[in-house]
């Protein structure tokens, strides 16, 4: 693959949740479109560009670290009615199968849990790169994938009816995710 470390075996890899950003969007009032971040998000990934094949993510998003830019929108985010972060605190996905679809370019199929759901999803993963060194010295491995679900399937079906007719919240969300991913430290890992 071009631009990735060619590194003999699988290297393992974690999300560095200073540089990765997860965010979603989602139709409102029929108008526009309103997007939020989480803002904890941590895991591993398990990598090698010569059997992609063999990639192995594990990735884990705190609920309650959404954020919209409106404190009230978060609140009603964080409750029963669409992620219920005091019961499922945490979203995670975990890859079930990866396979390469160009240069940089990677479709990844896992499972997606979300409010106490489990769901099959395909992330299209592009734009993937590598640095060998960083400012540190270190690494450094990312790319950007992109997925649409719909919230409903996870049991989040809140949503008002506009006086013009149809619905408030679209049943559909596109997520992003721009991830950085740096070489993990095996002996803290051990």
């Amino acid at each position: 693959m071009k631009n990735i470390a060619q590194e003999s075996g699988r290297t393992l890899w974690s999300i560095d949740p200073v540089h990765t950003t997860i965010t979603f969007g989602v139709r409102h009032l029929l108008v526009t479109n309103v997007y939020g971040v989480f803002e904890r998000v941590r895991g591993s990934v398990r990598y090698d560009a010569a059997a992609p094949e063999e990639t192995e993510i594990h990735v884990e998003i705190e609920a309650a670290s959404v954020n919209t830019r409106a404190p009230q929108r978060d609140a009603h985010l964080r409750s029963a009615d669409f992620f219920d972060a005091e019961q499922f605190p945490l979203i995670t996905f975990q890859s079930t199968n990866v396979r390469a679809t160009g240069e940089d370019s990677l479709e990844v199929t896992g499972l997606l849990s979300l409010r106490g759901v489990t769901r099959e999803v395909s992330l299209s993963v592009s734009a993937l790169a590598s640095v060998p060194a960083d400012f540190s010295g270190q690494p450094r491995l990312g790319g950007s994938a992109t997925a649409k679900l719909k919230r409903s399937d996870f049991g989040m079906t809140f949503n008002k009816v506009l006086d013009a007719g149809g619905l408030a919240i679209a049943d559909e969300v596109s997520l992003r995710l721009d991830v950085s991913l740096q070489k993990a430290d095996v002996s803290a890992a051990a």
